[in-house]
């Protein structure tokens, strides 16, 4: 792939993550800050200490989260069409539309719903601010060994599939996959840190929004960017008629 291509992929993949990131937008203000809001209630009701506002909430659920989710979505856009420039053609016998559906989803389980499903997102006012830096850590942590992980799988699977086949390669290089996070999932120490009279109803509705949100991001930035990739990698050869409605200079 030449650096034109990829200079024009790198574009369209921000210009797709822009188009995401909109739409996540929309997801996260219609179902997040609703148990945002709840959550920063329950705990101004708790607290005894009540700090001035640097930023108004709401200021931080507009303009704030616009800013935040449109960058994210510009950025992870451009590294996401890096990554596809370099798993285009190496990771099967995928089509531009394909290649860019499949980064996508495996993207969101290895950057996103494995890190979930050990640490999952909390709201204001559940977490001991003390602990923030060894939560974070922790999150990360477990997302660098997911996404190493899922290369390693990757590499795994094309390695066996002369041997076993494709469909046994596959299975087997996710089943390897599947065992070593669990035993990260083991190894790494648990954060639970809600309090004992949060509502587990609306915990549930800020996870379950905060997963939502991700997958929009990311399914929606597979359907267009696989879209914009298919029209740059595979133009449509020009039709006799359209020909024909191309004015010639006389």
């Amino acid at each position: 792939m030449n650096s034109p291509t990829v200079r024009n992929l790198l574009v369209r993949g921000m210009l797709a993550g822009l188009a995401a990131g909109v739409l996540a937008l929309v997801v996260a203000y219609l179902l997040g800050e609703s148990s945002v809001d709840k959550a920063i209630g329950f705990e101004d009701a708790h607290s005894h200490e009540h700090e001035m506002e640097v930023v108004s909430r709401s200021l931080q659920s507009t303009a704030g989260l616009a800013t935040g989710v449109l960058v994210y979505g510009v950025a992870f856009g451009g590294i996401a069409a890096l990554a596809y420039c370099f798993a285009l053609g190496r990771v099967g016998r995928f089509g531009p539309r394909a290649t860019a559906l499949l980064l996508s989803g495996c993207a969101l389980l290895a950057v996103y719903v494995v890190p979930f499903l050990k640490y999952p997102a909390n709201p204001p006012s559940v977490g001991d601010p003390d602990t923030i830096g060894k939560r974070t850590g922790l999150y990360f942590l477990m997302m660098l060994l997911s996404v190493l992980l899922a290369i390693a799988a990757t590499l795994l699977g094309k390695r066996l599939a002369p041997v076993l086949g494709t469909w046994w390669a596959t299975v087997t290089a996710v089943a390897a996959f599947a065992v070593v996070i669990g035993v990260a999932y083991g190894f790494l120490p648990a954060v639970d840190e809600v309090p004992k009279d949060f509502p587990a109803a609306l915990l549930w509705r800020f996870r379950l929004s905060a997963l939502a949100i991700q997958a929009v991001l990311w399914g929606g930035f597979g359907l267009l960017f696989g879209e914009l990739a298919e029209r740059l990698l595979n133009p449509k050869p020009v039709t006799a008629s359209a020909a024909r409605m191309v004015p010639t200079a006389r």
